[in-house]
C-alpha cells in the first residue's frame, strides 16, 4: 500500500493551514494497493517526538475498505457520511488535532492500516482501544511522514 498527500510531501513540510497555528483542517490522503480481502481500514496519526513518548493527533477506523481518500476538512464527528468513525485525540477532542508543537520541528506520522475485519470500538475510542482492535488483523500497513516548526 502507498499513502500520499496533495498537501504536502512524504518527509516534507506540513502547511501551517493543517496545524493548530492554522485552520486546524485534516490534510487530503489518498492511498492505494489495498489488499483484496479487506474489510476495513484504520488511520492513526501521531507524534512520536514528544517527551512523553506518543501524541495522538487523529483516530479514523471502520474507513471503507473500497475507500480510496479522505479529503481535506473532515468533520469532527464521531460518525462519518461513509460510516467510518473518528476517536478521541490527545487533546481530548473527537476528530483531527493538527500540529502544535512547543518549540522546534516534530515529526508527525500517518499510518494507515488494512485490516482483515472492522473494528467493534464504539465512536469516540482512545488510542489503546483501537491499538487492542487491530492488533492481529493487520494485513498491510503503509506510514506518511510529514514535519512541523514553531518557533
Amino acid at each position: 500500500m502507498k499513502l500520499t498527500s496533495s498537501g504536502f510531501k512524504d518527509g516534507g513540510m506540513v502547511p501551517e493551514r493543517y496545524s493548530r497555528d492554522g485552520r486546524n483542517v485534516s490534510p487530503p490522503l489518498a492511498w492505494d494497493g489495498v489488499p483484496k480481502n479487506t474489510r476495513s481500514l484504520a488511520l492513526i496519526v501521531d507524534d512520536p517526538d514528544v517527551p512523553s513518548g506518543n501524541f495522538v493527533h487523529w483516530l479514523v477506523y471502520n474507513i471503507p475498505a473500497d475507500a480510496t481518500q479522505l479529503g481535506e476538512g473532515i468533520p469532527a464527528a464521531e460518525k462519518l457520511p461513509s460510516g467510518a468513525r473518528q476517536g478521541r485525540n490527545d487533546f481530548g477532542e473527537i476528530g483531527y488535532g493538527g500540529p502544535q508543537p512547543p518549540r522546534g520541528t516534530y515529526r508527525y506520522l500517518f499510518h494507515l492500516y488494512a485490516l482483515d475485519s472492522e473494528i467493534p470500538t464504539p465512536p469516540g475510542a482512545a488510542r489503546e482501544q483501537i491499538d487492542d482492535a487491530v492488533s492481529g488483523h493487520r494485513l498491510d500497513e503503509c506510514q506518511l511522514t510529514g514535519k512541523y516548526t514553531r518557533h
